[in-house]
């Protein structure tokens, strides 16, 4: 537990209420129909699409303090500059498209386009990329530290804070609680940095007090390492998040502009997380603990009333992720699952169901931040596992000349996943034996076998229209 005054509890304790006020306010206006509820009617503009788009993006933010204390500037090289990319790439290629479609969810545009079969496939694999408990966990880390709570206390109290609001106000309230979000975040990084380098230097103190590889892009990490991070951040094209709020805008030029302004603010942000963990390496070397890297920095730094708005703008980046992936959950459970499977089930019970998704959502994930404590090792596993399933039936759903027969792309999502899967083990079973084995991971295992099997099914597409054209 770290030593707060009462200022700084008062802080903390005003961005909380801050939020939940915003949330249940603006909620208050959320219709029971399912395009209301669960998209705020599709009329986002321009202003709340950027707000609500770059605060949930940046959920994993102790994370990223573990990242770049641990490695350094690789942190930026894996975690930033290749979502810049594809986020650039889905604005151009995909956001307009999407929005033009008008559906509610991921698995929608797969039914359409495949069958329920596939529709009910990428619900599962959605879901789990959806899953809250990463950052349920950091939020649960921070409530520990401030209140001494033990970890099951506080992933309680975690859950309560972010969906609470959600059960009258739906998509609006998680929109809206964003913007307190936005703001909190972007300047309590600021004022940080602003300290660190009035208090310490510039990069001369960073040069002189770091590893060499943490001023390295590449952080002396091995290419095959390199290489998958940057193919972890292709999800961006199967990115709900992304999807969820390209629906909801109120045209698809508001979904594309948007996209592309946000990318501006995750470089100015990136820059900001990045230089505190810098920072906080240099200052307190030797940490058994560097998920609590920017904490620990605050502790050393920071004096009273200034901590609390730090520790407000840590819980603002990983709450306005938290909450929108609840949301996210709560609707693929809905939409996806209960809706599609009831076969008398209209939509106008899609707010009952999105209900009930909440309160599925909330338990699995306190289930799932408690067995597996390790934020990074969530993350990678999830990525590994499950985005060689999604994005190739997602992309070739959006470009029809990529659609493949139904049954080879059921095969290919499976095939895919249990590949990945299964290299896991074999690579921890075999994993001294042999340096080509511990190199070659999971997720490339994966997304070559789907990309095989896509070719595979693009190549009998052609030959049967070849065939029947004789």
């Amino acid at each position: 537990m770290v030593s707060f005054s009462v200022l700084d509890f008062a802080i903390v304790i005003f961005f909380f209420v801050s939020v939940l006020g915003f949330g249940f306010y603006f909620g208050r206006r959320t219709k029971d129909e399912a395009e209301d509820y669960l998209l705020s009617g599709r009329k986002v503009g321009l202003f709340l699409f950027i707000l609500t788009n770059v605060s949930t993006w940046y959920g994993g933010i102790l994370g990223v303090g573990e990242f770049t204390y641990r490695y350094g500037l690789m942190s930026w090289f894996t975690q930033g500059f290749p979502y810049y990319v594809f986020a650039f790439l889905f604005a151009i290629f995909f956001a307009k498209k999407i929005r033009k479609a008008s559906l509610f969810t991921i698995p929608d545009k797969l039914t359409q386009v495949y069958d329920k079969r596939v529709g009910i496939t990428s619900a599962l694999i959605v879901f789990v990329l959806v899953s809250p408990a990463p950052y349920l966990l950091m939020t649960a880390n921070l409530i520990s530290l401030m209140l001494g709570t033990g970890i099951i206390i506080s992933l309680i109290i975690g859950v309560l804070l972010s969906i609470a609001y959600q059960f009258k106000g739906g998509f609006r309230s998680d929109i809206y609680a964003d913007i307190i979000q936005f703001f909190v975040m972007f300047g309590g990084f600021i004022i940080v940095v602003i300290i660190a380098v009035s208090d310490f230097g510039g990069i001369k103190f960073l040069a002189n007090n770091l590893p060499a590889k943490h001023l390295q892009l590449t952080g002396g990490a091995s290419p095959t390492f390199i290489i998958v991070w940057f193919l972890i951040a292709l999800w961006t094209f199967a990115d709900p998040g992304f999807h969820q709020r390209c629906y909801a805008a109120k045209d698809g030029k508001t979904a594309a502009i948007g996209i592309i302004i946000s990318i501006f603010f995750f470089a100015l942000f990136d820059f900001l997380t990045t230089t505190t963990g810098l920072y906080a390496r240099a200052v307190l070397p030797g940490l058994k603990n560097p998920v609590l890297s920017y904490p620990l920095f605050a502790e050393k730094i920071l004096g009273e009333g200034i901590k609390g708005i730090f520790y407000a703008a840590m819980f603002a980046t990983i709450m306005s992720t938290l909450n929108s992936f609840y949301f996210l959950s709560a609707t693929t459970i809905s939409r996806d699952f209960i809706y599609r499977l009831r076969k008398k089930s209209g939509e106008e019970k899609l707010k009952l169901y999105a209900v009930y998704g909440l309160l599925i959502s909330g338990v699995l994930s306190i289930v799932l931040a408690y067995l597996v404590p390790s934020v990074i090792e969530i993350w990678y596993t999830i990525g590994s596992f499950c985005i060689p399933g999604i994005i190739l039936p997602v992309i070739s759903a959006y470009y029809i000349k990529l659609k493949i027969d139904n049954r080879i792309l059921l095969i290919e999502m499976i095939s895919a996943i249990a590949l990945s899967v299964s290299w896991f083990f074999v690579r921890q079973e075999y994993y001294l034996a042999t340096k080509i084995i511990s190199d070659i991971e999971p997720m490339i295992v994966g997304l070559t076998g789907a990309a095989l099997i896509h070719l595979y099914g693009m190549y009998v597409k052609r030959f049967s229209f070849e065939e029947a054209k004789v």
